[in-house]
């Protein structure tokens, strides 16, 4: 057989004559949005794994996720989000890719229409229990404070729940899960009151506007007022505040590498036996 070469040969990666393009409708070329270049859509949480659990007979299934993990300042907010698999409202998505107004109105929405709880870790279990454990222990809490109790829980992150029923990490989870995203906006929206509300008991510091996050102005205020008593003792920044602050409250460290001297003495009327039995 003798190929034309006259013959034009189509683009890399177009679709050959006579079929359609991929995703196109039928009689219309496919167009990549005007303007839209270079913009990577990114797929919303599904409800996909909770379906699936359903169809094998486990029922609910809970999603759960916290919030300020990483702040100077306040409590660790955990939820846990039983969705009603009728009633899942629109554009439930991971907290952080959301406005906070959006947040708000999915937080009355799932309020409405899906079992939820939530528990909060204080500064001060921070600071005696670390803030992973903290986090741990609220998520926990909130599992066991939903009205009805789970037969499997999603929870977002590497770490598996003590729980009475089957626990499943997923790491990204509030961009994966339906049900740990819904967690994840009333974790996110309630802390964020709460910051509001310490915010007024302790005013200087901007807790209404950052939220206890290290940003420059919360450090600023840090470092002129010192730290109030809803801050974690033992963040460095913190921590480095109290030192000058309040001084006497730092405990010095002992030098395990100092040297010293003992001196003994040895009476002069005391005499060793050196044939004495050993």
């Amino acid at each position: 057989m003798i190929r034309d070469k006259s013959a034009k040969k189509p683009a890399r990666g177009a679709p050959e004559k006579g079929t359609p393009a991929k995703d196109a409708t039928p009689g219309k070329a496919a167009k990549a949005p005007a303007g839209k270049k270079g913009i990577i859509a990114i797929a919303p949480p599904s409800f996909r794994r909770e379906r699936a659990l359903i169809k094998r007979g486990v029922w609910p299934v809970a999603g759960c996720d916290e919030a300020g993990r990483g702040p100077l300042a306040g409590p660790v907010v955990a939820a846990a989000v039983i969705l009603d698999p009728d009633r899942i409202p629109r554009g439930i998505d991971d907290s952080k890719r959301l406005t906070a107004e959006e947040r708000e109105k999915l937080f009355d929405k799932i309020c409405a229409t899906a079992q939820v709880s939530v528990a909060v870790a204080s500064p001060s279990r921070i600071d005696r229990d670390n803030i992973l454990r903290a986090s741990l222990w609220a998520l926990k809490r909130a599992v066991v404070a939903l009205p009805e109790q789970p037969r499997h829980v999603f929870v977002d992150g590497r770490d598996r729940l003590d729980t009475e029923c089957d626990c499943e990490a997923v790491i990204g989870g509030d961009g994966i899960v339906s049900s740990i995203a819904a967690a994840s906006i009333v974790a996110k929206v309630t802390r964020d009151r709460l910051m509001c509300a310490l915010a007024q008991d302790c005013p200087g510091y901007g807790f209404e506007q950052h939220k206890g996050y290290a940003v420059p102005e919360h450090l600023d205020a840090l470092d002129r007022l010192g730290p109030s008593i809803h801050h974690r003792s033992f963040f460095a920044p913190v921590a480095a505040a109290r030192a000058k602050h309040m001084p006497w409250t730092v405990e010095p460290v002992q030098d395990l590498f100092t040297v010293t001297e003992v001196e003994v003495q040895v009476e002069a009327a005391v005499e060793i036996n050196a044939t004495a039995n050993l």
